[in-house]
């Protein structure tokens, strides 16, 4: 005989599971960007060792860096960050610049926006277009008075950003 506390438990358990169910169904939130200021982006800060880096789960294993520099360093930062950070040729590495694909907006200006947007949270940015024609990129440098020093990189053709830089953007050339 099924008693009135074995149906309560029964329909307990099955609204539970039904509730487990539908919630793996749903795609996972995206994770908030990380924020960029002139220290770094997120935990990732200019002048932190690499070991301290690695050891806090930041960046990959230490690689070669630049090609035409000797003995340069770099790492490859970890989800949800995407980019890299350039080492200096000291002992200890310490970080030097970070380099950033994706994951990270400064001030909300990130992938995809374009020069206006920059302009309209940092009032005196300054466009740079010493690069376009040999790199295809305009570079918008971020003052202190606006908080940086950092840069974005502005494809020419597609007129958005596609790097963000801290304190600038590295060129291996």
């Amino acid at each position: 005989m099924i008693t009135r506390s074995t149906m309560a438990t029964v329909a307990a358990l099955t609204l539970i599971g039904l509730a487990a169910a539908a919630a793996a169904g749903r795609p996972a939130a995206p994770l908030p960007a990380k924020k960029i200021t002139a220290a770094g982006v997120g935990k990732v800060k200019l002048g932190k060792t690499h070991a301290r880096l690695r050891e806090q789960g930041l960046v990959g294993r230490v690689r070669p860096g630049c090609p035409l520099g000797e003995n340069t360093r770099s790492a490859r930062l970890l989800a949800p960050l995407r980019g890299q950070v350039d080492y200096s040729v000291t002992n200890p590495r310490v970080a030097a610049s970070i380099f950033i694909r994706r994951g990270a907006t400064a001030k909300g200006v990130g992938r995809g926006d374009t020069i206006a947007d920059i302009k309209a949270k940092f009032p005196h940015a300054r466009v740079d277009r010493n690069t376009e024609e040999v790199f295809g990129i305009t570079l918008v440098k971020i003052p202190k008075r606006d908080g940086g020093k950092f840069q974005f990189a502005v494809d020419v053709d597609t007129k958005k950003v596609t790097v963000i830089g801290v304190p600038f953007i590295a060129f291996c050339e």
